[in-house]
């Protein structure tokens, strides 16, 4: 890997000069309540709309993105988008309304772009276009229809747009158990991989210095090897993205995404071979930054680089949990090594993390409601 490598804690004292001062708590942190306007089935996405002050959009499941205003939670929540009839009927699992992002010029354009589900079983990535407190139903244009896939877990979903204006999407390895036709490994397929594209003409083309741009691969690809990137963001002073990567059988973990980079799914499962179980060959595959068994949970979700000030000791740690267990780990994002540090123990089924304007963190939960992520009373 081409990271320096740098211990944690000596990261942590060069970057703070004061290694106390920068070190989070160990199980120092909880999910306090946020948002009770917010109580809604099966939400995964909460993004503050660009120019706005006070409002946010949130995404649920089911096909529905509500505009809700943060700062007065008695102001009504209101229907910004509905597509569910577009949607595979009858969503769940792991298909429907699976992600959101802001065009860079959003706060003059309108526009946005959605990732969802439609018959039969083809994932799209379309773009909408607002006029205020509400979005344009028939301004809809498909920007990126993948072909039909045969299992409906395993999408993907996440979108992201980097500094330079580029559209980042993460696509899961079309499911089955244990990638069947090895998608992940497969650059000729947009399966298992986190796509670049620039959107910024009519339709979409592909960034000259895509690693595949000149053959190779699909132009599209960034990085490969994936088997469910659930959940990625550019840490918003550094712009380095990261993504994690849901495991199969035993293993869950996290990556620092890089152009070109392979992270081994399906040869490998974390740090682990799993096909075959032994004597893989891993050269050339990146490493995840941090993963776990699932003695400590089954699904995890991908969160974001700490930059707020509510907890400045957590500056610079990029925060993740578990689907399953609700626990919530950090690791410092500029070193390549060091230990995961727990933070929090919070019973929660953790659907997605969200960012607010400031840089805090909040848990997005299937309990029908949204938590902010605080330190524990002393």
């Amino acid at each position: 890997m081409s990271f320096m490598k740098i211990p944690v804690f000596a990261g942590v004292l060069i970057a703070a000069g004061v290694l106390l001062a920068a070190c989070p708590r160990p199980n120092g942190y909880r999910a306090g309540p946020a948002f009770p306007q917010l109580a809604f089935g099966r939400m995964l996405a909460l993004e503050p709309v660009p120019g706005d002050l006070d409002h946010a959009l949130l995404v649920t499941q089911d096909g529905v993105i509500r505009r809700a205003n943060l700062a007065n939670d008695s102001e009504p929540v209101t229907v910004f988008l509905d597509i569910a009839s577009r949607m595979i009927p009858d969503p769940h699992a792991e298909e429907g309304l699976l992600g959101l992002a802001f065009a860079p010029d959003y706060a003059s354009s309108g526009e946005f772009y959605v990732y969802y589900t439609t018959s039969p079983r083809h994932n799209r990535v379309s773009r909408f276009i607002a006029h205020g407190a509400q979005a344009d139903p028939a301004s809809e244009q498909v920007i990126l229809e993948l072909p039909p896939k045969g299992y409906e877990n395993h999408n993907g979903g996440a979108l992201a747009f980097d500094p330079d204006g580029f559209l980042y999407i993460a696509v899961g390895d079309a499911g089955g158990g244990g990638d069947p036709v090895n998608n992940g490994q497969n650059t000729g397929t947009l399966f298992g991989k986190i796509l670049r594209i620039d959107v910024s003409g009519a339709g979409y083309t592909t960034p000259a210095d895509n690693p595949f741009a000149r053959g190779g691969g699909l132009p599209e690809i960034y990085a490969y090897g994936l088997r469910n990137p659930w959940r990625m963001s550019f840490d918003t002073k550094t712009g380095q993205l990261w993504a994690a990567d849901a495991g199969q059988n035993l293993w869950e973990e996290v990556d620092r995404i890089v152009k070109g980079g392979n992270y081994g799914w399906s040869v490998t499962e974390g740090n682990h071979c799993f096909k075959p179980a032994s004597g893989c060959d891993p050269s050339g595959m990146f490493a995840p930054r941090a993963e776990y068994s699932h003695d400590f949970g089954c699904a995890v979700v991908g969160g974001y680089v700490y930059r707020g000030s509510a907890m400045p000791e957590l500056d610079g740690w990029y925060v993740y949990g578990d689907f399953c267990s609700g626990r919530v780990w950090a690791v410092y994002a500029a070193s390549d090594s060091g230990a995961a540090i727990p933070l929090a123990d919070t019973g929660k089924q953790i659907a997605s993390f969200a960012q607010d304007r400031h840089g805090e963190l909040y848990l997005i939960t299937f309990d029908n409601a949204i938590y902010r992520l605080e330190r524990k009373p002393a």
